[in-house]
């Protein structure tokens, strides 16, 4: 593949635009029947393997978190998520987008990942109905700067 068409998958792959990596073990939490497929499929690819899920008993590279605001305490879910990565890794916040069930409000989020720590990185549309945040931990944000 050229660069030019490398350049076309960042743009056109959300997987992609949010850094995953090939050979990244990505655990998923919250995974439930309104989670979008698509996305699931395309980080998949891009790590070319399978999402771990919330049993998985090691650390992963990185952790993919749907959360809806009636899923509980946004901030102890952070926190619960920093104890599955490995240090510098990062964890993918997907939360409904405006109007859909389940919103979270932006400040909400910003509030509860700066209390479990974290530094928001990018926030980026990630299908039709789910927004994420690229959640950095301290390690990781430090290294960017």
């Amino acid at each position: 593949m050229s660069a030019t068409a490398d350049h076309a998958e960042e743009r056109t792959n959300p997987a992609a635009r949010l850094g995953f990596q090939p050979g990244q073990v990505v655990q998923e939490i919250g995974y439930d029947e309104d989670v979008d497929q698509e996305l699931r499929k395309a980080i998949e690819e891009a790590v070319e393997g399978d999402l771990v899920d919330e049993d998985y008993d090691d650390v992963a590279d990185a952790v993919v978190l749907w959360f809806r605001d009636d899923d509980g305490d946004l901030t102890d879910a952070l926190v619960d998520a920093t104890t599955y990565i490995e240090e510098g890794g990062a964890i993918l916040l997907l939360t409904p987008k405006t109007g859909r069930a389940g919103y979270v409000e932006p400040s909400d989020i910003s509030e509860a990942a700066t209390t479990a720590g974290l530094t928001a990185s990018k926030s980026v549309s990630v299908g039709k109905d789910w927004s994420g945040s690229r959640l950095a931990t301290p390690k990781a944000a430090k290294s960017k700067r």
